[in-house]
């Protein structure tokens, strides 16, 4: 889980936005990123050598509660299988982009969405840094209470039918979705939401994957799935919730659900470039392991 204080004291301690989280292995995508002021409808067509070219844009579509914001990137080479981001608790912004970008790269379509629409559309703060060091935590707190699993599978429902209307989306395979933190149990909700459509889901050092005094606990929906699953845990959230592995296991394995739940050596925020807990070695094994998931079931 996200430890408020340690990330707190990091960012009082004045470290620079570049000791506080780099973009490691994605800096050559993030470099490619257009101008902050590019209007919603205008698709910026961007390359780099050795990549495939790909757009990218700002786009929005309505939800049952309202407008939602997203960050939208799809490979020049033709119609693509889709990819829902759901971002940690800092949002939509400059690190999560560079994620679409590198799965373009390698041949989707994804969707960054701004899991915070209700309240303000993104992006609302810069990098992790800008999160921890201006007021991040209260704001999110209480943007975060509107976000119960209801809310999350309503705002997935959108986001699959605003995918399958766009050319750039090959509707005829199934959609992934990957999420970070809040977003990781967001990912599991997702796939129980649509699983005619969503056929893979990865969470990354997810909070609140096993909640037992709730219904919709993630772990208590792989029955409604229809998704290949991977769950892959921070060592530090597993010293302080070892049993939980084993209960996604279980529970996974009581439904017949491909899962694949891991522990992995790093501390929570280890994927997430602009982290100061991120591992780049270690994000990369991720990654590798995401794309497998994606490789199979997509």
């Amino acid at each position: 889980m996200c430890d408020e204080e340690k990330i707190t004291r990091w960012a009082r301690e004045g470290l620079t936005r570049r000791e506080f989280g780099v973009l490691g292995a994605t800096a050559v995508a993030a470099a490619c990123a257009p101008s902050d002021g590019m209007a919603q409808d205008q698709v910026e067509t961007v390359s780099s050598p050795g990549f495939p070219a790909w757009t990218e844009q700002e786009v929005s579509f309505a939800t049952d509660d309202g407008t939602m914001d997203g960050w939208f990137v799809a490979p020049t080479s033709g119609p693509a299988p889709a990819v829902i981001i759901w971002p940690d608790i800092a949002g939509l912004r400059d690190s999560k982009k560079a994620m679409a970008r590198r799965l373009a790269d390698r041949g989707y379509t994804a969707l960054v969405v701004n899991q915070y629409y209700r309240d303000t559309p993104a992006p609302i703060w810069q990098d992790f840094a800008d999160f921890a060091g201006n007021g991040g935590w209260g704001r999110a707190r209480e943007m975060r209470g509107k976000l119960d699993a209801d809310a999350i599978m309503r705002d997935a429902t959108a986001a699959v039918a605003f995918l399958d209307s766009r050319a750039e989306v090959d509707s005829e395979r199934g959609i992934g979705t990957q999420g970070y933190c809040m977003g990781g149990p967001f990912t599991m909700w997702s796939a129980a939401a649509v699983p005619s459509r969503i056929k893979a889901a990865a969470s990354f050092h997810g909070g609140g994957l096993v909640r037992e005094d709730n219904p919709k606990s993630p772990h208590r929906l792989f029955g409604q799935m229809d998704a290949s699953l991977l769950v892959a845990i921070a060592q530090d959230d597993d010293t302080e919730a070892p049993d939980e592995k084993n209960t996604l296991r279980k529970a996974a394995a009581a439904v017949g659900r491909d899962a694949t739940v891991e522990v992995f050596a790093g501390d929570h925020g280890w994927c997430v470039p602009d982290s100061p807990a991120y591992a780049e070695a270690e994000a990369e094994r991720a990654w590798a392991a995401l794309l497998k998931l994606y490789e199979g079931a997509l």
